[in-house]
């Protein structure tokens, strides 16, 4: 594939960093826009141009119609669904409205493709079969989901109505090095920290909730394949494979060298039971499979908060 300008949102974001990386290692031009309110300079790619600024901002827009880039690689996002929750508003405003200054911006500088990152465990809710593929229906049960569902279906207009090349990519439980243990997402990246304190992590209810745990490499090297102009529409990024967060728990109890056993609070009110996904579809159009396991991705992610919180 030849070189391509491409603005990455969100790039010195967890997954975001990841992306900007591949992109540049194969050769690509890329220009990062990220706010910094929650990603960090600390992952910022020197090779890449970077622009903070809030995809939201009339400075966003402009600077895609200055710059005119072959595509657009939409990870910004406003990420927290308790923060969803307490405010549905300001998450549309980042999350819809953000997009759409995208999308609008996109359309005017003829961007060839818009790849957008979105989630597969929020969309489709309390799953009728699992794992979920693509055709599952999506009922998201927080403001988060909705707004995920409603940037694909716009996508879906924008293509229809201005030939605009799309993929939203439906992420399962994304973790991997970068990823902020301070958040309340990333149950990876929280037990890791703790247990590398030496203090007590917390599992929520009984533990034996499931999740769809992929590597952000595995997601970054999805985000690559996808810029193939032949592809398009929604594809989910998993490994078809469910773990329960006690089996979570004892991984890294053992990889941390943890000593603390098992700690249950209270569940966590509407959280979702179990969350699968199945990743056919990216297979087949993709040529994606998941490459790392969940041990070697674990043990990949201890050894980065390992040295990054030195020494223990």
């Amino acid at each position: 594939m030849p070189p391509k300008l491409i603005v990455v949102t969100g790039g010195v974001g967890f997954i975001g960093s990841h992306v900007v990386d591949l992109l540049l290692d194969q050769g690509h031009q890329v220009l990062v826009v990220d706010d910094l309110s929650t990603g960090s300079l600390n992952n910022h790619n020197s090779q890449a141009e970077f622009h903070q600024l809030d995809i939201r901002s009339a400075e966003a827009h402009e600077l895609i119609l200055q710059r005119r880039p072959a595509v657009i690689c939409h990870l910004a996002a406003q990420v927290s669904v308790r923060n969803s929750v307490a405010d549905p508003a300001h998450d549309a405003s980042i999350n819809i409205l953000g997009t759409l200054n995208l999308l609008e911006a996109a359309i005017t500088a003829g961007v060839e493709k818009f790849l957008f990152a979105s989630t597969g465990g929020a969309i489709y809710g309390e799953q009728d079969y699992f794992p979920a593929d693509e055709a599952h229906p999506p009922r998201p049960v927080c403001p988060y989901g909705v707004a995920k569902l409603a940037v694909e279906r716009y996508l879906y207009y924008y293509q229809q109505e201005y030939g605009l090349n799309y993929v939203a990519l439906r992420y399962a439980n994304v973790y991997g090095p970068r990823q902020d243990p301070y958040g309340e997402a990333g149950v990876v990246a929280i037990f890791t920290e703790k247990m590398l304190h030496g203090e007590q992590a917390v599992i929520n209810g009984d533990g034996l909730q499931t999740r769809d745990f992929v590597f952000v490499k595995d997601v970054a090297r999805a985000n690559l394949l996808a810029l193939n102009g032949d592809i398009q529409g929604e594809i989910n990024i998993g490994t078809g494979r469910e773990t329960d967060i006690n089996t979570l728990f004892n991984y890294l109890k053992e990889l941390t060298g943890a000593t603390l056993a098992e700690y249950h609070g209270p569940p966590k009110s509407g959280e979702q039971r179990r969350s699968v996904i199945d990743f056919g579809r990216a297979k087949r159009q993709l040529g994606w499979e998941p490459q790392t396991s969940l041990t070697d991705g674990l043990t990949a992610t201890v050894e980065y908060f390992r040295q990054r919180c030195a020494p223990y």
